[in-house]
């Protein structure tokens, strides 16, 4: 189960979810910069993006040092993981996109699903008020 964490703003939508998930990438410079250029603007394939704005994700970010990726995903504060990833695995284009990508990724999961190689990270701090 990933309920995510609320995200209370003063502006946007008043109430969001926020999910950080990481991921490693190949130990290989060549892979790191064609993986960073697959994710330039105007580089994801068309599909891939209108697949992810329409399960519901409001906002996506990949952050990346060395090989470590953290990537960020808010959505509406009703949104259910577990099944809008269900739904994203079937979209176009979405299964092709992540056995490519794959290829530059870290992990044993080669024919796995986007929500299987992302791990789900355990916010440990949060600055209160």
């Amino acid at each position: 189960m990933h309920s995510g964490y609320i995200i209370n703003r003063s502006n946007g939508p008043a109430t969001t979810k926020r999910y950080c998930r990481t991921l490693n990438l190949r130990d290989n410079p060549e892979l790191i910069a064609e993986y960073r250029r697959r994710h330039a603007e105007g580089n994801i394939w068309p599909e891939v993006i209108e697949g992810i704005r329409s399960v519901g994700i409001l906002e996506m970010e990949i952050y990346i040092l060395g090989t470590r990726l953290f990537m960020i995903v808010e959505t509406p504060a009703d949104f259910d993981w577990d099944s809008a990833m269900e739904r994203l695995a079937t979209l176009p284009r979405q299964a092709e996109w992540e056995l490519f990508m794959s290829n530059f990724q870290d992990t044993d999961k080669e024919n796995a699903a986007s929500t299987d190689k992302w791990q789900m990270m355990e916010r440990m701090f949060y600055l209160y008020e």
